[in-house]
């Protein structure tokens, strides 16, 4: 009765391994905790048509329904961006390709039958079956192979989650500035054409020439031009965070928060960006494991170098004296005369190498990439404290001096209008400024790996020129 238990046994695990189904999310929990470590905070979600994707439409058309700000931007980017959800499908593939690995092949039924011809009367038939088993000793360490690119699948996908999410970053920042911009804009062409009215009124009554007039003209006009060029870069850099989120249709008239945040109190970096972004990105993980996975392929080429393939089975032939069938074992072995397996033992060397030289490389340029970075978010920082600090200050405090002259009759309107000219661009040079910070904080996130945490600023956010929009 063993044998026969055996055989059942064998049987039944034949059967199951058949009946082996993938799970309808592979690997995303997984890159649930890598994106959480990374980007604390954020919701992801694979679209596959389950109530769940149901909520998170829900959640996004809650969230458009407000006004947008960082956070909300970015969560509805990770749950509508389709570029996002066509990358998690990787998990899919490599989760198939490790399942079909611990599959063993199907075996092979052959049968043959010969019949009777003029040269003569001889006729008989032969069958066989026959299983591989080459690929069953082999199937442990391809199941180690297509882990490897599972693990590499895992980390590629949580990879492009932060790519997105600083994408993101870099999008709203741009959109907010110019939003902010073309108030700015609005501003000047305000004053510009009270200048270029006054200039016409004092022009008729003969108090200036035609020079004068034009340069206040001139100025107006180009006002004008710097407000379309403005309305140019708000539609594009709108347009850009659209795409970004997903959106389409109804869903385009977002609304967004109008100012731009102001300087952190401290940019609270770790002391050792360059070591946190080694052991933090993705993509470099990613680039080591690929790394192993060609090296265990290469392992795979070197034992089976020889022998390939190898069928055993049973084979059947029935006699043509007696008509009896007499059975027995079957062997197929090919002969390694001509491909010994060196051409693809040397192809995976060389992709070995390579592809830790591509590592290597890697992580050179990520440690290059979070220098600068950080030496261009300090400069920004600098910049943007100087215009905060100095220049827009000193430019309120001459309009505030200009006007008290101007009352006085100490100065003339066209003093107190280019006052106000060069106040106005004090505040553009500062909503600049703090925009270029923040993207460039955004790019030394994207150098590290990961969000960076933001101490919130006891500063108002920036808002200049707004006290004296009319103050000529």
């Amino acid at each position: 009765m063993r044998p026969r238990a055996d055989a059942v046994a064998l049987g039944v695990a034949l059967a199951l391994a058949g009946c082996t189904r993938i799970p309808p999310r592979p690997g995303f929990d997984a890159v649930s905790e890598l994106v959480s470590a990374r980007s604390p905070g954020r919701t992801i979600e694979w679209n596959q048509g389950t109530p769940e994707d149901e909520e998170a439409a829900r959640h996004v058309q809650e969230l458009l329904a407000g006004e947008l700000d960082l956070d909300a931007a970015i969560q509805i980017a990770l749950l509508n961006n389709r570029s996002l959800q066509a990358v998690y499908a990787q998990l899919g593939i490599a989760q198939a390709d490790l399942m079909q690995a611990g599959l063993l092949q199907n075996p092979i039924l052959s049968a043959q039958v010969t019949i009777p011809t003029p040269a003569g009367l001889f006729t008989g038939a032969a069958v066989g079956f026959v299983q591989e088993i080459v690929s069953i000793l082999q199937m442990p360490l391809k199941k180690r192979i297509a882990g490897a690119a599972f693990e590499e699948a895992k980390l590629t996908v949580s990879a492009a989650v932060i790519d997105l999410v600083t994408a993101v970053k870099r999008a709203f920042y741009r959109a907010q500035g110019a939003e902010q911009l073309l108030e700015l804009r609005r501003s000047v062409v305000e004053a510009t054409a009270l200048s270029a009215d006054v200039a016409r009124r004092q022009h008729d009554a003969g108090n200036i020439n035609d020079l004068d007039l034009s340069g206040e003209l001139a100025l107006a006009e180009q006002a004008n031009a710097d407000l379309a060029r403005t309305q140019i870069e708000v539609a594009e850099d709108r347009e850009e965070l659209t795409a970004i989120m997903g959106l389409s249709g109804p869903a385009t008239e977002w609304r967004i928060a109008p100012r731009l945040p102001e300087l952190p109190h401290d940019d609270g970096m770790p002391d050792d960006l360059e070591t946190l972004a080694i052991t933090q990105r993705l993509d470099l993980a990613a680039a080591q494991e690929r790394v192993h996975r060609l090296l265990l392929a290469r392992d795979l080429s070197r034992r089976s170098r020889f022998l390939p393939t190898a069928g055993l089975g049973i084979a059947a032939q029935r006699e043509v004296d007696d008509g009896a069938w007499s059975i027995g074992p079957a062997l197929e072995l090919p002969i390694p005369l001509f491909d010994q397996g060196q051409a693809a033992v040397a192809s995976q060397s060389a992709q070995a190498r390579q592809g830790e030289d591509q590592r290597a490389a890697l992580a050179v340029a990520i440690r290059s990439q979070v220098r600068r970075a950080r030496t261009k978010m300090q400069q920004g920082r600098a910049l943007a404290e100087h215009y905060r600090t100095v220049l827009v200050p000193l430019r309120e405090r001459i309009i505030r001096q200009t006007q008290l002259q101007y009352n006085a009759m100490l100065a003339g309107v066209f003093q107190l209008l280019a006052a106000k000219r060069d106040e106005i661009d004090a505040g553009r040079g500062l909503i600049e400024s703090l925009r270029d910070y923040w993207v460039a904080r955004t790019d030394l996130e994207s150098a590290v790996g990961g969000e960076l945490p933001v101490e919130a600023s006891s500063a108002a956010a920036a808002e200049p020129t707004r006290d004296h929009q009319h103050g000529g």
